[in-house]
């Protein structure tokens, strides 16, 4: 016979965790089921965000020295130390509460409120009338010959515990595959980035790119653009990526390969055949704006909706439930705007909003102020720490001086986009942001500078 819980969530990510925690102080019967022991806190602090962080970190402070294996593994190892601190912490929070039963084990739907958990030799039963999926996402591997997870074939999560290459080569041009291209670039691998757009970094505007591309050659990454990957290939001492330019065929020859082509939905497994929930093109789980599935009380959030994965959306997902289920159920997805997002290249690339390409295609009347981030006299920081690198553009609607969007290229990049996005949501106009006053010396103040000349 099923236990019966008042919840069961699926998937220990940022906004699952946080949501389980806040209904079980609330006095509801909670059930939070993970797949893997190695997983508690979910993708970002185990594999993605946290970790790779940690490696780019490293990486920064290594460049320029060459490749160094004991470096690196040492880099891995302080990553492997963090995370697992981390993830014991993430446990605790829910373990320790009374109200909380914690399995591990792959769940799967067996009806519409009602899910087994599959874990070794045992299975256990659990009901609710809430049932809550928070699986992420996995990621994608591509119809290409040889595109498989073994030996030198990499995906982000396996090569950050391969040994250092010599050479490596990145197919994919997004977040991802940069990301890495330019760790183990400053790691002191020879990186090449093979990109199927015309141009790196197509959904930027050409001058972003630009500087984003400049970085990354200086640290030693070649990215070729237009180029069709068609088959993988790999023996005991290398791999070799087969792809198509132009109509011509070339070959690179590498220690690794990093398959970074984006991500997919994890739903393969929950069989949610045994349910009304319906799933979009990519795989992802239809919810309104509410989280809600089309399966009565079956809701999800995070990378398993789709759309922006980012960790940060996922604990707002986990806001717009918990109004659901205990407040006044309004907040929404529609609710959400001037999300910012970084790129932790080197130096970070920080965005949010429109950019310029996007504006004028909808016909805006904007204003637009660009500066590098070397001619920027009010922006000391990041000569102080040796890095004066990058871009700083602004898009602002004319009439009202009111921030459509911003890409910031530089040193603390990701702490800035956070004060403009706040800017944008309150409705703070340009000059207003320009006039304020902000510590010395900060990246901050550039905002001082950049935001007095529009063109």
């Amino acid at each position: 016979m099923a236990r019966e819980l008042d919840v069961i969530v699926i998937g220990w990510g940022k906004g699952g965790k946080t949501l389980a925690g806040t209904l079980a102080r609330a006095g509801w019967r909670v059930a939070i089921v993970e797949q893997s022991e190695k997983m508690y806190g979910g993708t970002c602090i185990n594999i993605a965000c946290v970790p790779t962080k940690i490696l780019i970190h490293d990486a920064e402070q290594h460049r320029g020295n060459g490749a160094d294996a004991d470096y690196f593994n040492t880099a891995v190892e302080r990553r492997d130390e963090l995370t697992a601190k981390m993830r014991q912490k993430n446990f605790s929070m829910l373990d320790d509460l009374d109200s909380v039963l914690v399995l591990t084990g792959r769940a799967s739907f067996t009806g519409a409120h009602s899910i087994k958990v599959e874990g070794g030799d045992e299975v256990v039963e659990l009901s609710a009338p809430k049932i809550v999926v928070n699986t992420g996402a996995v990621p994608a591997i591509p119809p290409i010959k040889g595109a498989e997870i073994s030996g030198r074939i990499h995906d982000s999560t396996t090569l950050q515990h391969a040994e250092l290459p010599k050479k490596l080569v990145v197919v994919g041009g997004g977040y991802v595959g940069l990301e890495f291209a330019s760790m183990f670039a400053q790691f002191g691998s020879e990186v090449s980035v093979l990109d199927r757009g015309e141009r790196a970094l197509k959904q930027e505007d050409e001058d972003i790119a630009a500087e984003v591309v400049s970085a990354l050659n200086d640290a030693g990454v070649t990215i070729i653009t237009s180029a069709s990957v068609t088959s993988l290939s790999q023996d005991a001492h290398s791999a070799t990526v087969t792809y198509d330019r132009n109509g011509e065929e070339h070959q690179l020859h590498a220690d690794a390969v990093l398959l970074a082509l984006g991500r997919t939905p994890n739903t393969a497994p929950l069989k949610l055949e045994n349910t009304a929930v319906q799933l979009g093109d990519k795989g992802e789980i239809k919810v309104d704006k509410y989280l809600a599935t089309d399966a009565e009380g079956i809701y999800a959030l995070g990378d398993v909706i789709g759309g922006a994965q980012f960790t940060y959306t996922s604990l707002d997902d986990n806001r717009i439930l918990k109004d659901k289920f205990l407040g006044e159920g309004k907040r929404n997805l529609e609710d959400r705007v001037a999300v910012p997002s970084t790129m932790f290249v080197t130096p970070p690339l920080a965005r949010v909003g429109l950019n310029e390409d996007q504006a004028r295609a909808q016909g805006l009347d904007i204003k637009v102020a660009t500066k590098k981030v070397a001619d920027i006299a009010a922006m000391p920081r990041p000569k102080i720490v040796g890095d004066p690198r990058g871009i700083i553009k602004f898009v602002v609607e004319r009439k009202t001086d009111q921030i459509l969007g911003a890409a910031l290229m530089h040193v603390d990049s990701q702490e800035v986009i956070n004060l403009v996005a706040m800017a944008m949501r309150a409705g703070i106009n340009a000059s207003t942001l320009r006039d304020s006053i902000f510590t010395h010396p900060s990246s901050t103040e550039a905002l001082n500078d950049v935001l007095g000349s529009f063109k």
